[in-house]
């Protein structure tokens, strides 16, 4: 290498001591003819590649985080552990991030300085587990979790035009220690390869938009409708799910449905929950506890009463909003009993809100008898039939007989050559915004769940779909157009505009390093 363009020895010393782990002075280094070597730069392009393996792992964590309440809810059924498991995985994936960033910044600051890149053994260990870390919790995704590599497909109709401007400035960036280097080594071969590498990568994502494409950007007069809400199990974010206090929260949040779960006691009385075991969501451990572990539809109506189905609310704080609940609120969910379904049409009646709901557990030997004594206590209720959204599939012929006015909702995409007027429940990883559209124009009704980050929520908006299931409904409530929305020229020039500004300073951070 020819001789650095020099930096201050304080500068030096500060930048080689984290990062070989070495207290060498500018002046001692010199003398001990420290330079980078091969070995060096290979891992330098180790660590590089860490850091952007790490990043993608970063996109991918903020991402998942939509559906973690699912996940919590699954680790608590396997382990009977409740813990927000989100919160780990961000704090995790904040460690690695960081620690490949501070090391790569300090690196490039080295090679700006013209200082060794002595990477220090200890560093080396830490990048290879790092690796090993981030590539653990890709399998386990793709084994355990493998719906949500569509969501991350989904995502970058949100976030790839945003990617893309994020990405170039990141390159552009980059060129100014990458010119460094090459004005600095002596290898031909090398500059002429680090420079055929830099520049195809750099076409590449000049041309990048050109394969972006978002349901977002149209013109603001082609927006569909805003989603009509649904309320997974009510707002289960500011009340106990499946409680009449959850239905009432959800009516606040100007949600159309009330989406719920229905089981049938062992005397024959339907009532709300979801899970098959009462012990996620009631105090059965301590009414009942050599009782706990059977199915919901063991229990009498009488015992299910005596159930406390509000306390594990506050206890657990199964979301972040729990914290911030009003004293009346918090008195309020504690004194959540498991509600009947006669409770719960009386009050959706009251509120003139619709209710959609699943009965489980569809394996059941008697669940024809379940179906019969759901479908007589709704019509005992005398709520309008309209109002009542049917899930399951089980025996729907006969429910369609009995209770003609019912509305049904198909958990599966059209047959072909079905009837216009369909109502559909899917979640919201087997649409695509095509099919969204196609729906929309043939008229039939699409609610996806379930829906929670407002990114993703409007990229559903923009596709056209009819309404989402949610469980922020207090969040969704509030927006009133989609994060954003951008015309095909707008983001054209944005573009052109980005393209061009980066290439002259690409220009310019070679002529200046020369």
């Amino acid at each position: 290498m020819a001789d650095p363009p020099g930096c201050c020895s304080a500068c030096a010393t500060c930048l080689l001591c984290p990062y070989s782990c070495q207290w060498i002075t500018a002046k001692k280094e010199k003398r001990k003819g420290l330079r980078t070597t091969k070995y060096d730069c290979s891992w330098f392009f180790f660590l590089f590649c860490v850091f952007l393996f790490t990043l993608v792992w970063l996109y991918f964590a903020i991402i998942i985080l939509n559906d973690f309440h699912n996940f919590n809810e699954f680790i608590f059924r396997q382990r009977k552990l409740w813990l927000d498991w989100s919160l780990v995985l961000l704090i995790a994936t904040a460690v690695l991030i960081s620690y490949s960033s501070v090391l790569l910044v300090l690196a490039l600051c080295l090679q700006l300085c013209g200082q060794p890149l002595k990477l220090h053994w200890v560093h080396k260990v830490l990048l290879v587990l790092t690796v090993l870390v981030v590539a653990a919790a890709f399998t386990g995704l793709g084994i355990k979790w493998a719906e949500e590599w569509k969501s991350a497909r989904i995502s970058l109709q949100a976030t790839g035009p945003f990617l893309h401007i994020g990405t170039v400035g990141g390159m552009t960036l980059l060129a100014w220690p990458l010119a460094s280097f090459i004005y600095r080594t002596r290898s031909t071969g090398l500059r002429v390869f680090l420079l055929l590498v830099f520049w195809a990568v750099m076409i590449a994502l000049y041309l990048a938009p050109l394969g972006i494409t978002s349901p977002c950007i149209m013109e603001e007069n082609q927006l569909p409708p805003k989603p009509a809400l649904i309320g997974h199990r009510g707002a289960p974010m500011l009340a106990p799910e499946n409680t009449l206090m959850s239905l009432h929260k959800a009516v606040e949040c100007d949600v159309q449905v009330f989406e719920t779960d229905v089981m049938v006691s062992a005397d024959g009385v339907p009532f709300l929950m979801h899970d098959e075991e009462l012990t996620r969501t009631t105090n059965v451990q301590a009414v009942f506890p050599e009782r706990a572990a059977l199915n919901s539809t063991a229990f009498n109506w009488t015992d299910l009463q005596q159930l406390d189905a509000g306390s594990w609310f506050l206890e657990r704080r199964p979301f972040p909003t729990v914290q911030s609940l009003s004293p009346g609120d918090r008195k309020e969910a504690a004194e959540q009993r498991i509600p009947s379904l006669e409770q719960v049409l009386e009050a959706a009646k009251q509120s003139n809100i619709s209710i959609m709901f699943d009965l489980r557990p569809e394996n059941h030997s008697d669940y024809q008898n379940f179906v019969n004594v759901t479908l007589e206590v709704i019509l005992k209720s005398g709520i309008p039939l309209q109002q009542v959204l049917w899930l399951p599939d089980g025996f729907r012929e006969d429910v369609k007989q009995q209770a003609p006015g019912v509305q049904h909702i198909y958990g599966r995409k059209r047959l072909e050559n079905e009837e216009p007027g369909l109502h559909i429940n899917l979640p919201y990883q087997d649409m695509s915004s095509e099919e969204i559209r196609q729906y929309r124009q043939d008229n039939i009704s699409v609610n996806l769940y379930v829906v929670n980050q407002p990114w993703l929520f409007s990229v559903l908006w923009c596709s056209g779909v009819s309404s989402v299931t949610t469980n922020a409904c207090q969040v969704l409530k509030e927006m009133k157009h989609p994060i954003w929305l951008l015309p095909s020229s707008t983001y054209f020039m944005i573009w052109i505009v980005v393209d061009c500004v980066s290439f002259l300073i690409i220009i310019w951070a070679f002529v200046l390093m020369k």
